[in-house]
């Protein structure tokens, strides 16, 4: 790079105004490589949270609504046609949509420039989501900085990554002179007073209750000490639960008799208020609860600013204080923390020692330090961008690349929805009242609204509602004597049978596994797991497959969340091995299905084998559930290659014909569903296509050339027939639709 080129250097993270972490750290770090290369441009790139509209300043380019896949990758598209030459990432799994953050995939799998990631957590434990998406990143990014060398290592020891692609350069801070604390004390009316600080997002894992438990044994020495806590909830909490931790706060303070000696600053501090909290403090505390905490930029200010630390030993306050330069305690322990607040207020020689030493170490973390850090990397890849760049596919056609996903609509959905619960049926778009109500819809519309809360992505608060609704119907849907659940329900809530049908039990089931998988509602998931437990029993005299199969789907989503379940173990078991023996008894080479007729709802038999496979290590499973998808995605194919589900006007009798008319959104779904899970289980790009193909049919790649989506209410229409397209848009089609775009939007594109 000759000296004085000029570069687009991009920069893609949350951002102010919006309030986390990540947003000041992408505002700091673009400002710093910005001051220290002024010829280069700068443009950002600002990921936005669910529902918010933010008045960016000038240097934000491009906007990216959090959990819109396609939003991503017309982010790519931007910075290709602005002709940006590298891409910096902040990376935090929980800032970008899909699971565990992989919608940021489809950003950068459509890059040639160098991309460089700073990675803000590195797991030592990731689950199968996260190592996925981390594996992908990496094989993204030209090169990774940590903060920390304990980041380093993770890399290198759980990710196997290249030691000659990782940079350690530490969390910037600003650079603050070494005050006396007394200084700003006055501002805050506790001049003469020792303080203790805490500051930044509140939530239960900062261990702030460890610290207030801390304050009699400390105040029955210095009495005139203030333990201030500055910073508003953290806004997914406040969403959530609203106040209620820094509640339980407040509360248990005042029963510990120390409310006089305890400073909330609930609100959100900028820069300037920052710089004179952290200038009042004698002291910094951080009780975090437990190590796995790689960086922490609260820490790094403080540190920095010459504060007095006293720190749980999670991994970054581990690194950061070593050689005297704070003091570590352990987690959970009230009466450590009292020990070393007493220790150091009682030694101030000591305690200005620990300060200065401190300051001095932290001139290498000022941001001009670490802007000339990453210009630095920068530069070095930007010399050698021709061996950096990658092959990707752009421009895509449409027979590579799927078309823009449609957005989420569920007018239609609600409307279908009373205080009942989900209707059956519908003339057109109206509801229909004659059909009353089922269990299996208000199991699929469970799920729905579990997909939604579970991806993260996807959260819709218009659904809680009706997430309610279909909980309290399937409550009333059960029968505890007989440990089953009715089905049909008319519209004045009569009950139209003893118990319902062995498959709809198993959607329920489905449908509570889903809730207790995936929801964060505690009480919600509680309600969810009883109620799976007392239902689960009646899968013992069931013979219908696909009651086994619904059964499977709930069990693998209740166990990622208590895998500990013994009895819940045995079950995905069981009817795995039930469902396996019943492909093995029922087919042949040419027929490698489990029943005399292909009916409804197909592939869900096939995905749970696969789904099986996959957690039970057991390739027979797999193998068998690969090959019976494999052919029923072959026959569900029409000449021109377009997706032709099963009609259920015959269905498909063996040795026949399958049925042409009446196909049904419920099998495109299931098609969609378990080509996904395919894919997963085998990284064959054949199975993503497939899935893109079956969700295309409700677009319009069809018999007809016609959609069965409704783009003006979110509606799907009931299948197609001899005569041309059925109007109606009953709950069970609309909720199909519905839950195969939730599996696509979830779903990162393929490479």
């Amino acid at each position: 790079m000759a000296a004085g080129s000029s570069f687009r250097v991009a920069f893609l993270g949350d951002f102010p105004p919006r309030r986390c972490g990540i947003a000041t750290f992408t505002r700091d770090l673009r400002n710093a490589v910005a001051d220290r290369r002024p010829d280069w441009h700068c443009p950002v790139m600002a990921v936005t949270d669910p529902g918010q509209r933010y008045d960016y300043p000038d240097e934000v380019r491009f906007e990216i609504p959090e959990r819109d896949a396609t939003g991503y990758r017309r982010a790519a598209d931007f910075l290709t046609l602005s002709h940006a030459d590298l891409l910096c990432v902040q990376h935090e799994f929980g800032i970008y949509g899909g699971p565990s953050g992989a919608h940021l995939l489809n950003l950068l799998r459509r890059l040639r420039q160098p991309v460089v990631s700073t990675l803000h957590t590195v797991l030592q434990e990731p689950n199968e989501d996260q190592r996925r998406v981390m594996a992908d990143l990496v094989r993204c990014s030209d090169a990774l900085v940590v903060m920390t060398e304990r980041g380093r290592r993770l890399l290198e020891s759980v990710y196997g990554v290249n030691p000659d692609l990782i940079n350690v350069i530490p969390h910037g801070i600003p650079d603050l002179p070494f005050v006396d604390p007394n200084f700003h004390k006055d501002q805050f009316g506790v001049a003469g007073r020792p303080v203790m600080l805490t500051f930044g997002l509140i939530s239960p894992g900062k261990g702030i209750e460890v610290g207030i438990e801390a304050l009699p044994e400390i105040v029955s020495q210095h009495p005139d000490l203030v333990y201030m806590v500055v910073g508003a909830t953290h806004p997914n909490l406040v969403k959530a639960e609203g106040e209620t931790y820094r509640l339980s706060l407040e509360r248990r303070a005042k029963a510990l008799g120390v409310e006089n000696n305890l400073i909330f600053l609930n609100q959100y501090v900028d820069d300037q208020q920052l710089s004179e909290v952290i200038g009042a403090a004698d002291l910094y505390l951080t009780p975090y609860l437990n190590e796995a905490q790689i960086t922490s930029g609260t820490l790094a200010y403080c540190y920095g600013s010459g504060k007095a630390v006293i720190s749980t030993p999670y991994w970054h306050a581990e690194e950061l204080l070593q050689d005297g330069h704070g003091v570590l305690v352990p987690f959970r322990d009230p009466a450590a923390i009292a020990r070393a607040v007493n220790s150091l207020l009682d030694q101030p020689v000591q305690r200005h020692a620990m300060r200065k030493a401190a300051y001095l170490a932290g001139r290498e973390m000022v941001w001009p330090q670490v802007g000339e850090a990453y210009a630095a990397l920068f530069s070095r890849l930007l010399r050698t961008a021709d061996s950096h760049r990658r092959t990707v596919r752009m421009p895509a056609t449409l027979a590579v690349e799927p078309a823009q996903l449609p957005s989420w609509r569920f007018q239609h959905l609600l409307a279908m929805t009373d205080a009942t619960g989900i209707l059956q049926h519908a003339v057109h778009s109206v509801p229909d009242f004659s059909h009353g109500y089922c269990t299996d819809d208000n199991a699929r519309g469970l799920v729905l609204s579990a997909q939604l809360e579970g991806n993260a992505d996807e959260g819709h608060e218009e659904l809680r509602g009706l997430q309610t609704t279909c909980a309290a119907f399937l409550n009333h849907a059960f029968v505890l004597d007989t440990g089953r659940f009715r089905n049909f329900m008319a519209f004045d809530r009569r009950w139209l049978e003893a118990a319902g049908s062995e498959d709809s039990h198993g959607r329920a089931l489905w449908s509570l596994g889903a809730v207790v998988g995936r929801s964060n509602q505690a009480n919600l998931r509680n309600w969810a797991a009883r109620l799976f437990e007392r239902a689960l029993p009646a899968m013992e005299r069931f013979t219908s497959p696909r009651a086994w199969a619904f059964a499977i789907l709930g069990l693998h989503d209740y166990l990622r969340f208590l895998d500990g379940d013994r009895l819940a173990l045995r079950w995905r078991l069981e009817l795995a091995e039930r469902l396996l023996a019943a492909f093995q008894a029922g087919g042949s080479q040419d027929w490698p299905w489990l029943e005399e007729r292909v009916t409804y709802d197909n592939a869900r038999l096939p995905q749970a084998l696969i789904i099986s496979g996959r957690w039970l290590g057991r390739a027979d499973m797999l193998d068998t559930g690969l090959k019976a998808l494999r052919w029923l995605q072959a026959a569900q194919t029409a000449p021109s290659g377009h997706y032709r589900p099963i009609g259920s006007d015959g269905f498909w009798p063996r040795g026949g014909l399958p049925a042409l008319h009446d196909q049904q959104p419920l099998e495109a779904a299931a098609a969609v569903a378990a080509c996904l899970e395919a894919f997963h289980a085998t990284a064959d790009d054949h199975w993503r296509h497939e899935a893109l193909r079956a969700f295309d049919w409700y677009l319009g790649s069809n018999d007809l050339q016609q959609p069965l989506y409704d783009a003006t209410n979110g509606g799907c229409h009931d299948g197609l027939q001899p005569a041309g397209l059925n109007r109606n848009q009953g709950a069970e089609s609309t909720l199909a639709f519905l839950m195969a775009l939730a599996d696509m939007r979830a779903f990162p594109s393929a490479p």
